[in-house]
């Protein structure tokens, strides 16, 4: 049984490296450093470090990986095999060449379509009809390596960034596992990605949720769902931040950013259609349906965002 070391940081990892501990030796686990977060800066240990302890597998954080100290550690534990997912950190040359079987990655996208560090949002924003999950055999390059194995799933009208991520997660596990033994047996070869088909996702900063009403209320809706819960969307209004929860596109047309009542529903004029405000939340108040925050706001009816 080939001995293992896995590396991976958030909640996207977990059920990757459950499988590996049922099925394989997983003789160490590799992920970053514990890290301030949440209300009050509380230093927290990644999921895949509370995964790891709690199966009482070794944990190596280190800052960088390619320090010499850090790849002097990996090749004291003398694994055969890395397995990556959602790690962090780009493996360099020296990390990549120290196990005999090289290293896999788990990517949460049908590569070569969303390279980079956030794939799941971009396939939602791109209204893509699937994505899926990819395992690659890892090289250099961002997520450039050659696939030993794809499995897609489709992308649901409502798919949010977090359902999607969850179905990814569980799926990424399952997959590796079933594509583990061909190619430690030799029976499964990587095949080189068509570079020329390439997509790119990069890391999405918070202030790309700021929603661009100029925009089609269909996009609208895509953004809002894919950056459901993180890194959430909002507008402006009296200069107050007004997240936007929950919407949907409607057919119909008002002056961009206009906050307008059509049959009823609240909603804002986009560059090509209205979208439909369902739940919002004031800065400094509690989350709530439009309705309600009309009645206690009468005067955002009418306004402009």
């Amino acid at each position: 049984m080939a001995r293992i070391v896995f590396m991976g940081t958030p909640d996207f990892a977990v059920p990757t490296l459950r499988r590996l501990i049922k099925t394989y030796d997983v003789i160490g686990v590799v992920t970053q450093p514990d890290r301030p977060a949440g209300r009050g800066s509380k230093i927290q240990m990644s999921p895949v470090k509370l995964t790891a302890l709690d199966a009482g597998i070794p944990v190596f954080q280190p800052e960088k990986l390619r320090r010499p100290e850090a790849v002097d550690q990996l090749r004291q534990w003398d694994a055969e095999l890395y397995v990556v997912a959602a790690f962090g950190q780009i493996l360099p040359q020296a990390v990549l060449d120290v196990p005999r079987f090289g290293s896999i990655n788990v990517h949460a996208s049908l590569l070569p379509r969303w390279r980079g560090a956030a794939p799941i949002q971009a396939a939602i924003r791109a209204g893509d009809a699937e994505t899926g999950i990819t395992i690659m055999k890892m090289d250099a390059g961002l997520d450039t390596g050659p696939i030993l194995s794809q499995r897609a799933i489709p992308i649901a009208d409502d798919e949010t960034g977090q359902s999607l991520h969850d179905k990814l997660a569980e799926l990424g596990g399952e997959l590796l596992i079933d594509t583990l033994p061909g190619y430690l047996n030799g029976s499964i070869q990587p095949i080189p990605q068509d570079d020329s088909l390439a997509t790119f996702a990069p890391r999405i900063d918070k202030n790309e949720g700021r929603i661009d009403w100029t925009q089609s209320a269909e996009q609208i809706a895509r953004t809002v769902r894919a950056f459901t819960p993180r890194p959430g969307t909002f507008t402006y209004w009296k200069d107050h931040l007004l997240k936007i929860l929950t919407g949907q596109s409607l057919e119909g047309s008002a002056p961009t950013g206009a906050v307008v009542e059509q049959n009823g529903l609240i909603a804002v004029g986009t560059g090509n259609g209205l979208f439909r405000l369902e739940r919002v939340q004031l800065e400094g108040r509690n989350p709530t349906h439009i309705d309600d925050f009309v009645r206690g706001y009468p005067d955002f009816l009418g306004s402009q965002l």
